[in-house]
């Protein structure tokens, strides 16, 4: 038989109200107390009602987290796993939404004021439009953003700088001694702008003042049957997309490369690990040597890219998550502790995390022609 909240507060010595707050708020509880609670609450076999505290509170317990790809990539889960880790033990549930285009977003955002299930909205990744949630901020929902492209839409953020981490990649391609890079990406289909777009702009950054030129004209579109690729230009930058959605991109895309014989470049700029590890098993497989014949480079440090030796751009998603986590706490709890007389101002609080270069085996000097 499960127990009453007052013989919980008799059994650990405190006030009723104190433990409400300690499950309610733990933070509002020291951590002594805390365990005190707990302990007796165990002792008891008391359990705290959800909705009883919901109605009491206002609160939902819930943190809506939307994502535009599957939640098993591994930028995803590690967001995930550190959004979890800390929320999870504060009582709150993650309930994921994929949002795949921009029709998707506006209907969340349009609905989710009414249906009011959620505390706070976390977007991971993608862009979100300011008009699509000033009414989610009238019902004093904060958004918080991980890696958004635009910060100042959401009402705090974490984040890294995909161009800034990028134009330092390309920067210490430059410095090994390569005038001939291709940056890889995959070619733009969905209509969500994404952070990770802007990493594009970070290697026309690096060669452009590698250069001494502002012209965004120093990328050339690679024909991999065309090899009449206009003037010599002191970095050669270009740019191979890739479709993939197609059946093996990596491979055709290997193919492709393979085919510009003498005229391959020296450095391939992969806009992210996800690309540069199949490339370069499929590069070998094809008698392309990695670095000995072509470097090759990547962004993020996922699985496996420490293990294989993959030069990249350390970020570590789980502490981006943590950090998430408790900027929305902050923001929640801020919102509570308003009152009509003193409304919570909002708050601007946008924090950048710093990127790591990460030099490993699959990059060195050009090798001779």
């Amino acid at each position: 038989m499960e127990a009453r909240i007052a013989q919980v507060a008799v059994k650990a010595g405190v006030s009723i109200a104190t433990v409400s707050r300690a499950f309610a708020k733990p933070d509002m509880v020291s951590p002594k107390t805390r365990k005190r609670v707990y302990a007796a609450a165990e002792a008891l076999n008391y359990s705290i009602s959800r909705s009883a505290t919901a109605m009491k509170t206002g609160h939902s317990f819930r943190i809506a987290l939307l994502i535009s790809e599957d939640i098993a990539t591994w930028f995803n889960a590690n967001v995930f796993s550190g959004l979890n880790a800390v929320l999870a033990p504060a009582g709150y549930d993650i309930v994921i939404y994929q949002i795949e285009n921009p029709q998707e977003r506006h209907d969340f955002f349009s609905t989710l004021p009414v249906r009011r299930n959620a505390d706070a909205v976390i977007v991971s990744s993608f862009a979100i439009e300011t008009d699509e949630t000033q009414r989610l901020r009238s019902v004093h929902v904060p958004i918080i953003g991980i890696n958004p492209p635009e910060p100042k839409a959401c009402d705090a953020s974490v984040g890294i700088d995909d161009r800034a981490g990028m134009r330092r990649m390309t920067e210490y391609l430059i410095s090994l001694g390569h005038t001939d890079i291709a940056y890889i990406s995959p070619i733009i289909t969905t209509k969500l702008s994404h952070s990770a777009e802007l990493r594009a702009l970070g290697f026309q950054d690096a060669c452009n003042a590698a250069n001494s030129a502002s012209s965004a004209d120093a990328i050339i579109p690679v024909d991999p049957h065309d090899n009449d690729q206009g003037p010599s230009l002191p970095i050669r930058a270009r740019e191979l997309l890739f479709d993939e959605h197609a059946p093996h991109p990596m491979e055709q895309l290997a193919d492709r490369i393979v085919q510009l014989g003498d005229d391959m470049p020296t450095a391939l700029c992969c806009y992210a690990d996800m690309c540069a590890l199949p490339l370069a098993f499929a590069l070998q497989r094809r008698g392309v040597a990695v670095p000995g014949r072509i470097s090759l480079s990547g962004f993020d440090d996922a699985a496996y890219s420490e293990q294989y030796g993959l030069t990249t751009m350390h970020q570590d998603p789980r502490s981006l998550g943590q950090a998430a986590a408790r900027i929305t706490l902050n923001l929640i709890n801020e919102q509570d502790e308003a009152t009509p007389e003193n409304e919570a101002a909002p708050i601007d609080l946008h924090e950048l995390v710093e990127l790591r270069l990460m030099p490993r085996a699959t990059t060195g000097t050009p090798a001779s022609r």
